[in-house]
């Protein structure tokens, strides 16, 4: 609790740095996403089918369902970082349960359902998620409960497990920016600002990296 309270209070300090790159974080999350869907898509071995999985693929492209999501959900900045960890707990716990492109735009609004009722004071309803998301209120309630089974409620995340995937974030932002300046016109744009203003402790970085590498949710 004291961790979660740490973050929220950090979360409010970062509230103007973190509008100007949450663009950014959202496109590397999304592109994670996406390569771990398609890779596991691709798979031979058996998986199992849930809730989450879909009779068909979204339309919506990841990124375009991330920033949906982040337009009208109004959660703090910090909610999506503690989402992408959430999903990360839950691949861990259910290894047949993969993430796909059937059951990927399902698990990113339920992950952001429960980061947002336990990071921030105030969220809005299952219902209104749902709207958001485009599925029902009682397939959003399903698959909240779903999701808490699945991650084993363990909701808590420290700061220095927050500070981690930060900088795997920043990291995969910073990948982005080179191949867009290489290919494309530079469209991410996040200052230097990023490590000082975002980043808490970096000096846990190193002790943090090795543990981390075994637990990245899209590290193929």
């Amino acid at each position: 609790m004291a961790d979660q309270i740490q973050i929220q209070t950090m979360n409010q300090d970062l509230e103007e740095p973190m509008a100007e790159i949450m663009p950014s974080v959202l496109t590397a999350m999304s592109y994670l996403l996406q390569r771990v869907s398609e890779t596991n898509d691709n798979l031979s071995q058996q998986q199992r089918i849930s809730g989450f999985h879909g009779l068909t693929k979204p339309s919506i492209s990841i990124r375009s369902y991330l920033e949906r999501i982040f337009k009208y959900a109004n959660c703090s900045y910090s909610c999506y970082i503690v989402a992408y960890i959430y999903l990360d707990r839950f691949v861990k716990k259910q290894p047949f349960l993969p993430i796909n492109s059937f059951n990927v735009h399902r698990l990113i609004i339920t992950s952001v359902l429960v980061s947002a009722k336990f990071m921030d004071d105030l969220s809005y309803n299952n219902g209104y998620y749902a709207k958001v998301g485009g599925i029902s209120r009682e397939e959003m309630n399903m698959l909240e409960l779903d999701f808490l089974f699945g991650i084993g409620f363990q909701l808590n995340v420290t700061v220095s497990t927050f500070n981690s995937y930060c900088c795997f974030l920043q990291k995969e932002m910073t990948m982005l920016t080179k191949m867009e300046s290489m290919f494309l016109e530079p469209s991410l744009s996040f200052g230097s600002s990023f490590k000082k203003k975002l980043l808490m402790t970096l000096h846990e970085e190193d002790s943090l990296s090795t543990h981390h590498n075994k637990k990245q949710l899209a590290v193929a």
